[in-house]
């Protein structure tokens, strides 16, 4: 799993889940907003147009499959937080390790620093 946690600030998250992020991830963000690019109407978005709208919309977070989405973007000038998953998105393998992909999320609580 990579990611890259930005400066946030210790409160509920939004969190945005793109297309392929298992729906079952939900259950390990309690306490924080959760919305999917699908109900949001963005799911046909461009990488770059996703991270805009979701920045525009005031999401913290973007938990993702794309492993490419780090060599494809600048993400030194973004606002928005990602969790990039790697490996299967089978829920039935990614559920054995939900909590381990809620510790991101918890680091950008607990911390204001930037962690590559």
């Amino acid at each position: 799993m990579w990611l890259r946690v930005c400066a946030l600030k210790s409160r509920p998250l939004l969190v945005l889940f793109d297309h392929g992020t298992p729906k079952g991830l939900v259950r390990t963000l309690v306490g924080h907003t959760v919305h999917t690019a699908q109900s949001r109407g963005w799911d046909t978005l461009s990488n770059g147009e996703l991270l805009n709208a979701a920045e525009e919309a005031g999401f913290d977070l973007l938990l993702t499959t794309d492993r490419r989405i780090r060599y494809q973007q600048n993400l030194k000038t973004r606002r928005i937080a990602l969790v990039v998953l790697t490996g299967s998105t089978k829920w039935s393998l990614v559920r054995q390790h939900a909590d381990r992909i809620g510790l991101p999320v918890a680091a950008a609580l607990s911390s204001a620093r930037n962690l590559f």
